[in-house]
């Protein structure tokens, strides 16, 4: 066996994975306790030890695996990921580059490219994108079409609210969430009490059925991904029923010669 096969069989080793979830699980907690002052203040020197070894780990994974795979490394994606993420942590950070420490909690993003649930969320929510495209295009017109309503109606009675375009806009997405909706639609109610249907009518388009299509779009695309990934199993259930099938009837063959052969005796 060659050294990159050895290396190989490390880094696929399902022990060695569980190690690097480990890891990042450990890393992503001490950059958490590094906002706290309080634990900066006693175990500062502690918490910056253990994120330059998560980060010189990560570093020596990411060669071996370099290694390990050579040119088809770079071709997966989500290697290229990793090496995007732990990358970001070597840019100095101190000029210009200081924001980009605050960008080392994205080591913790790592977990999606190591977990193969999480990967295949993401992979459905990627295929969902262009469908999602078209249904975030009509929410974005229907959201415009109801703020020009909105503020012609009622710029004069809620001017904080629907004072202009850009207040109606930020209003009427609050509406959409859901969030204090209520409070809008009876302080406008109080000056036009039939002012109900607009809030009723906008929040059953939006939030109960364009809002919805978003979900029926990401559902069907999940299913289309754990479909495609069970049918290559199928597809190797199938084969290995049809070998047995194909020993069986070698079997039958071989004994349908031999008694002739015995009864000749």
């Amino acid at each position: 066996m060659s050294a990159r096969e050895r290396v190989r069989t490390v880094v696929e080793a399902p022990a060695f994975h569980a190690v690097v979830v480990g890891v990042i699980v450990l890393n992503a907690i001490t950059l958490g306790c590094e906002t706290a002052p309080g634990l900066m203040a006693r175990y500062g020197v502690l918490l910056h030890a253990i994120d330059r070894a998560a980060l010189a780990f990560f570093l020596v994974e990411l060669a071996a695996r370099v290694h390990a795979h050579g040119r088809r490394f770079f071709a997966d994606p989500w290697n290229c990921f990793d090496l995007v993420v732990v990358g970001i942590a070597l840019v100095p950070a101190s000029g210009g580059f200081g924001v980009l420490r605050a960008l080392r909690i994205l080591r913790a993003l790592r977990l999606i490219s190591v977990v193969p649930s999480m990967r295949r969320v993401v992979a459905a929510l990627l295929s969902a994108l262009p469908g999602m495209a078209s249904i975030a295009a009509l929410l974005a017109l229907i959201l415009y079409v109801a703020a020009v309503l909105a503020t012609t109606l009622y710029s004069e009675i809620a001017p904080e609210y629907f004072g202009d375009l850009g207040d109606s806009l930020f209003t009427l997405f609050q509406v959409m969430t859901g969030e204090a909706w209520s409070d809008v639609a009876r302080e406008v109610m109080a000056e036009q009490p039939v002012a109900w249907v607009f809030f009723v009518g906008y929040i059953a388009v939006t939030t109960f059925t364009v809002l919805n299509l978003f979900i029926a779009v990401a559902v069907s695309a999940m299913e289309s991904q754990v479909g495609r990934e069970e049918r290559p199993a199928a597809d190797r259930a199938a084969v290995q029923d049809l070998l047995g099938e194909v020993r069986a009837l070698r079997a039958e063959v071989r004994e349908l010669r031999e008694t002739p052969a015995a009864a000749g005796r």
